[in-house]
């Protein structure tokens, strides 16, 4: 079928359109009504419908699949291996979900989990799915005030935790972290679950903290049948990283969810019952929740849960388990491929690649050296991709599985089916024309697996997202974008990174891409900085690939004017930075996003704000002893 017809037949004729998606998942009872769209922006997908994401990812594969690996857990940091198959994961989900269900945990009610990169994460969160409780999952090793701030806003009942996780051969301590945010918060759990890796000593608590290793002995042989949720109740809550004070919880439904993965499985990443699917995010973040727990097992794929970083033991571990567990489709950052930029590139080459068809890569703009440079390194299709926690699964790529649509380097690709995307001028809500920037929108309803609202406070939810385009009741991304005239989008950055350099408005992100298309440059960040003459300057960080070049101040120098000249050449004066800095790291979030307003704050003299999340507390003082006067 044609793509633009399968779009076109998704927006103009909703209705029969997701009633067809919706045969690819098991219902308990039919819907009733596939889309209630009486109180918009709010939406409600198959009404009455019954079903369960546990049921649709694991106990409707049992006759088929029993024997088949379903889960496989890979730790580069501690050596350990284990597959799970359908039958044993269902096995292990119905332990857990009992444990559960003796502590107290009843339907609709949360479960915070805080855990690392572990099987038992997956078994907490399927289990939750399972009896119809709410699980909200916390990044494993978040700090305690942040982690104290989820606490209250979810009203946990039980938290799921362990004693430590492990990155790059070090061991971080989670029960010292959770007990602080504990007590921190106002909302105190009843019990605490604690899976005892033996990485590190932890106290325990008398009375609240369970041990999960003897309730599951006791708990072998549960039987826990699926509890059956109307379509439209709570799944679970992700809390979206980067807020300030109180934090947005992101709230997902049942059915919808359900349906938007199955087919988004389908037409989207390809992926065929039997098959491998190997994302290398965490759980702790959307794509994890999306594409390693829910829409794989729901394909009837496996799926692998790696623990671990993509340089350990050494930068060919990603492609060495693409070989060994034989993966057909991957989800991949183009944070972790510049990561592999710096690296010898003849780990490339070192593994058999050939049974992985395609490489997806999501979670931030995809520049196109990046793409270029690891399509032609591995020899497999790249797709862009790119969507957000709010959303749950792709606004923008290409849909294979629908027709093979060539893809185009620099460009996620074209509106999904179910997303009618506009691009709306920010101050008078009008659609701009083809090769316009715009802000990237989507008008309601949201399609099926969308947040429902935001956790406990609807206001929010309709003046954070469905208020800022004067005239609208759209649903903004935040982000600008241009479209190409064959329908191709372009995203250049977040609406609110948008420098203003003496009436010209610049994305970062242009910029960013212009100093990444020369050769020595592995990485980089450009920030707005204010400027007492231009109202802003642009201000440029760069890793190189080769940091040998600018240890001598004439390197320095030569390479600093070679890279501002080049976004001179491709983008005007106007655009060209006031400075390039070199470091050896950018200032990192551990899910792989650059911390620019961090970095903006830095080079403004002001504070740079909640840094709970950073990877390497060292990279934000490379930036600010870069910007020290000399």
């Amino acid at each position: 079928m044609d793509l633009k017809e399968f779009h076109r037949r998704s927006i103009e004729d909703r209705e029969a359109f997701w009633a067809e998606q919706a045969t690819l998942i098991d219902w308990h009872a039919p819907f009733t009504k596939v889309l209630d769209d009486s109180r918009l922006p709010f939406t409600r997908w198959f009404v009455d419908g019954q079903t369960n994401l546990c049921h649709n990812a694991i106990d409707r594969h049992l006759a088929a699949q029993s024997d088949k690996p379903a889960l496989i857990f890979v730790s580069t940091e501690t050596g350990d291996e284990r597959t799970y198959t359908f039958g044993q994961l269902h096995r292990e989900v119905q332990r857990m979900a009992a444990i559960m269900q003796a502590l107290g945990v009843r339907r609709g009610e949360r479960v915070l989990i805080y855990l690392p990169m572990i099987p038992e994460a997956l078994f907490a969160m399927y289990a939750c799915a399972r009896i119809g409780a709410i699980h909200t999952v916390v990044f494993g090793g978040f700090a305690s005030h942040s982690l104290a701030t989820r606490i209250d806003d979810a009203a946990p009942v039980l938290i799921v935790s362990a004693d430590g996780g492990s990155r790059g051969g070090k061991v971080v301590p989670y029960k010292p972290l959770l007990d602080e945010a504990i007590g921190l918060s106002s909302h105190k759990p009843a019990h605490v679950l604690m899976v005892d890796r033996k990485l590190t000593p932890f106290s325990r608590v008398a009375d609240r903290d369970q041990d999960y290793a003897a309730l599951r002995e006791q708990h072998l042989e549960a039987q826990v049948p699926v509890t059956w949720l109307e379509s439209n109740d709570i799944s679970y809550i992700l809390y979206t990283s980067g807020t300030t004070g109180k934090p947005k919880g992101v709230q997902r439904d049942v059915g919808g969810h359900a349906v938007a993965l199955a087919a988004s499985m389908k037409h989207i990443f390809c992926g065929q019952a039997g098959e491998t699917y190997f994302s290398s995010s965490d759980i702790g973040w959307v794509v994890g929740h999306s594409y390693i727990v829910y829409g794989p097992l729901i394909a009837g794929m496996a799926t692998i849960v790696y623990e671990g970083t993509p340089l350990r033991p050494d930068a060919g571990i990603l492609w060495k388990l693409v070989e060994q567990h034989k993966v057909s489709v991957m989800f991949s950052a183009p944070t972790a491929i510049r990561v592999l930029k710096k690296q010898d590139p003849s780990y490339l080459t070192k593994y058999d690649t050939s049974g992985l068809r395609t490489l997806f890569l999501a979670g931030e703009p995809l520049d196109e050296p990046t793409a270029k440079w690891i399509a032609e390194g591995i020899g497999r299709p790249i797709i862009d991709n790119y969507w957000q926690t709010e959303t749950g699964w792709p606004i923008l790529s290409v849909a294979h599985g629908v027709e093979k649509t060539p893809t185009r380097f620099g460009s996620p690709g074209m509106p999904m089916y179910g997303y009618d995307v506009r691009l709306l001028h920010e101050q008078t809500g009008e659609e701009v024309g083809n090769n316009e920037k715009g802000v990237v929108a989507i008008v309601p309803p949201l399609p099926p697996g969308c947040l429902q609202t935001i956790w406990q406070d609807d206001k929010r939810f309709v003046d954070t997202y469905f208020s800022s385009i004067p005239g609208r009741q759209v649903y903004s991304t935040f982000d600008w974008g241009i479209r190409d005239d064959d329908g191709y989008y372009f995203i250049l950055g977040r609406t609110d990174d948008v420098i203003n350099v003496a009436g010209h408005r610049l994305g970062t992100r242009e910029i960013e891409e212009s100093l990444s298309s020369h050769s020595a440059v592995a990485e980089c960040a450009v920030v707005g900085v204010a400027d007492q003459l231009k109202g802003q300057v642009a201000m440029a960080f760069v890793v190189l690939k080769d940091p040998a070049l600018v240890e001598a101040q004439q390197g320095r120098l030569k390479l600093e004017g070679d890279l501002m000249a080049t976004v001179d050449r491709q983008l005007g004066a106007v655009a060209r930075p006031s400075r390039v800095h070199f470091v050896t790291v950018l200032p990192k979030t551990r899910s792989g996003k650059v911390l620019r307003r961090s970095i903006q704050a830095l080079c403004e003299g002001r504070d740079p704000g909640d840094l709970t999340t950073i990877e390497d507390p060292m990279a934000l003082e490379q930036v600010r002893g870069a910007i020290a006067p000399a």
